[in-house]
């Protein structure tokens, strides 16, 4: 009797360890990427596109911080799919159209990258993988650190501008800030690290209005703001502000990747609410001032979430035209 229950025991152990790889190969077949994914098939791919990255660069220099943050939000939404670059077509509004990603920009970009590898070889380097290896090259180009990138990320068939309400905010809190990244199997560390792309760019006042007016029914203004901050903030973003490109950039270094951004946050003088709440957590805390303290503990662990982050995968196809499915 008791060699029998042992055998219906192990059997169980054997089924849920069988059926937790399968969980685990479902959930991630980022196992399917590869560095070498290119090497045969295009292996000049990688260079052209960093070429088309620094001319784009070189005429205007937000390109660096619009790619980077596209990147974000087409991996948040169906994992890393090029989903976000796809047009609205008749009764569907694409992702891109999506309230968080009117502002996207510099689309053009890609597509001139996609251009340049289709006629290298033609329908064989996924949108999804451009977007991935612009997202490395723009951090370079920014002074950042460099990293090697796994490829074979396939093309989503799927963009629907309604999904964009799962991207995290920039009112979010430390619990839904850990919510969203978890949800995608990313710890706190990423979502520290991953911050850190807020080193680059602009944002416009409505992402940060409300820590600076009518903050709540005992403060104005975000009581964890510095307050000369704040004034400086108020008088670019008065109350009904019509403006349509007034904002403030991310940090004083907004071209340059670097670790201001952490500093910044221990000074109260981040602009979003997603920026300070990282210090309402004892963990989060201890990683803003580590990487305050040090840019290349910062870097090493930026590298570390961007490539786990980039191997959410999820999509089928190698699109011709990032901008429509096949």
């Amino acid at each position: 009797l008791i060699p029998s229950i042992v055998l219906v025991r192990t059997m169980a152990v054997i089924v849920a360890f069988l059926s937790s790889l399968l969980i685990l190969s479902v959930s991630t077949p980022g196992n399917s990427l590869s560095l070498n994914y290119y090497d045969q098939t295009c292996p000049d791919a990688e260079s052209v596109i960093t070429n088309v990255v620094k001319d784009a660069t070189v005429k205007d220099k937000t390109v660096p911080a619009a790619l980077l943050r596209m990147h974000f939000h087409d991996c948040f939404i169906r994992g890393c799919d090029a989903s976000v670059l796809l047009n609205s077509k008749g009764k569907n509004t694409a992702e891109k159209d999506g309230p968080p990603n009117v502002s996207l920009h510099a689309f053009y970009v890609i597509e001139n990258a996609k251009k340049k590898v289709e006629e290298l070889c033609p329908g064989v380097v996924s949108c999804a993988d451009i977007l991935a290896l612009v997202a490395r090259d723009v951090v370079v180009i920014s002074g950042g650190p460099t990293w090697d990138v796994p490829k074979g990320r396939k093309d989503g068939r799927t963009s629907n501008a309604s999904e964009t309400i799962q991207l995290p905010a920039p009112t979010f809190n430390i619990s839904q800030l850990q919510q969203s990244f978890s949800q995608r199997g990313l710890s706190m560390k990423d979502l520290v690290a991953l911050s850190g792309g807020h080193t680059l760019g602009f944002s416009h006042c409505s992402s940060f209005q409300n820590r600076i007016h009518k903050f709540n029914s005992t403060h104005n203004v975000d009581p964890s703001m510095h307050p000369s901050f704040a004034a400086s903030l108020r008088s670019i973003c008065p109350i009904h502000n019509k403006a349509k490109n007034a904002g403030a950039s991310m940090d004083p270094s907004s071209t340059t990747f670097d670790n201001t951004y952490y500093k910044l946050i221990l000074q109260g003088k981040s602009l979003f609410s997603s920026d300070q709440a990282l210090l309402t957590s004892p963990k989060t805390k201890h990683l803003v001032s580590k990487f305050a303290t040090s840019k290349e503990a910062f870097s090493k662990a930026f590298v570390k979430s961007m490539i786990k982050m980039s191997s959410i995968t999820g999509g089928q196809e190698v699109r011709k035209d990032c901008r429509v499915v096949n």
